[in-house]
């Protein structure tokens, strides 16, 4: 083929010619940035802003400024429940405001309102073959529940621009309010062959996804509205934030803009965390026949280390303890099953692997993250099909990017639109330099 084969002579050309220009001249500077930031993925380029949430070094995540042990002990609970309301969280991302309970129990009667799936939404996704991708589903789902947009019906017949906040208010908490009957819609579709569990109108938003999977139990409702909250919101520069403000800068509604973060999550680079986790405390169990000796499993992790591999879930970018996130899912385990084999081998990882990644110099923060544990805590419970973690991640992750969203809509956020350098403009600059 005549593009394959010119694009085989000249890729390895301009791979080395960006590679040389990063390396050797990476620090210098372009504008305010440099070419390392440039032609790096724009890391750590603080060029976007969020009031929903912040990852502070030394604390964590926090949700409008309180930390996640604060979000949890002081966001209301329902009756029987050890973890809040999700509704509640939502009026905080929205607020900036801890609710009271009334407060919180009024935006889940809202979700609960709104709740009813259209008919066509299960004809799309019953019509689609049994091996696609649960993310492939969920996006599709979203796209098509398009068609109920308050955005679009108001932006067409004319609204002035400080009102397009209302109606992206609107479809916010209409998708939101679907998104765990979706979820469990899929669910059942890819692994069970069930009908889809019925909602329980005493039930909060949360504990009802848990329904809908067809698990009745308290303790994994309770896990729900955890890991909805844990998993709500991460600033806004990781892919799926991003992708959603960015195609919501365009005034894309709700819908579309969700799909597209879903799409971005569905990437491995983003949302596969969790299960390559899993995956690894599986084939350590594997491989011990159960969970190894503490000495056993620190040379485990250094042959690993050696070998040229990483230990998933380990070594953060920002923070500098354990993240907050992990620590919250594993007092749950340990409250609720210490006994549990896998949560032991996680127990025992957490304890020898920051370690060892010291002790090899392989990362300056060697702490767990979310990741770390958060599969171990769904296969315990049952929800053990690895490609559908994504899509819980999915149903948290529309709290805070809509929230976002809202925000951007209420305060006139301009489309995104930066500017593009050429290589040959970013040598000419390093050569001046």
């Amino acid at each position: 083929m005549i593009l394959h084969d010119k694009l085989n002579e000249i890729v390895p050309v301009w791979r080395e010619r960006a590679r040389k220009l990063v390396k050797e001249r990476g620090n210098v500077k372009v504008n305010d940035f440099t070419i390392d930031q440039v032609y790096g993925g724009m890391r750590d380029v603080e060029v976007l802003v969020t009031d929903i949430s912040y990852v502070d070094p030394a604390t964590g995540i926090r949700l409008r400024g309180f930390t996640i042990p604060e979000v949890l002990e002081q966001l209301p609970k329902a009756k029987n429940a050890t973890m809040p309301y999700v509704g509640g969280l939502y009026y905080l991302l929205l607020t900036g405001e801890i609710p009271t309970t009334d407060q919180a129990r009024a935006v889940e009667a809202e979700w609960q309102a709104r709740a009813f799936v259209p008919a066509h939404i299960e004809n799309v996704l019953r019509v689609m073959p049994d091996e696609t991708h649960p993310m492939t589903l969920f996006a599709q789902a979203i796209l098509a529940l398009q068609t109920e947009s308050h955005f679009v019906k108001r932006y067409n017949a004319g609204m002035k621009k400080d009102e397009y906040w209302i109606p992206t208010l609107e479809d916010s908490l209409n998708l939101i309010a679907k998104l765990p009957a979706l979820a469990a819609l899929i669910y059942c579709k890819k692994y069970s062959k069930c009908e889809m569990g019925q909602a329980d109108p005493n039930l909060d938003w949360a504990g009802n996804f848990a329904r809908r999977l067809g698990i009745a139990n308290r303790e994994y409702e309770d896990l729900a509205r955890l890991y909805f909250i844990l998993h709500s919101d991460h600033e806004s520069g990781n892919v799926s934030a991003h992708t959603v403000h960015l195609v919501g800068s365009a005034l894309s509604d709700v819908y579309l803009a969700f799909a597209a973060g879903m799409n971005g999550l569905a990437g491995p680079l983003h949302g596969l965390a969790n299960q390559e986790c899993l995956g690894w405390l599986l084939s350590v169990r594997e491989k011990f026949n159960g969970v190894p000796t503490k000495d056993r499993l620190e040379q485990f992790a250094n042959e690993t280390l050696a070998s040229g591999k990483v230990i998933p879930g380990y070594g953060h970018a920002v923070l500098r303890t354990p993240d907050p996130r992990f620590v919250a899912q594993y007092e749950f385990a340990k409250k609720y099953f210490p006994d549990d084999e896998l949560f032991r081998l996680a127990e025992l990882v957490y304890q020898v692997v920051p370690g060892v990644l010291k002790a090899a110099g392989k990362a300056k923060n060697p702490w767990p993250n979310v990741d770390a544990i958060s599969g171990t805590l769904q296969y315990h419970y049952g929800v053990r099909e690895f490609d559908f973690y994504t899509v819980l991640f999915g149903v948290s992750r529309v709290l805070g990017v809509t929230a976002n969203l809202i925000w951007a809509r209420a305060l006139g956020q301009p489309i995104e639109r930066p500017k593009s350098m050429t290589t040959a403009m970013l040598e000419e600059i390093a050569n001046k330099a």
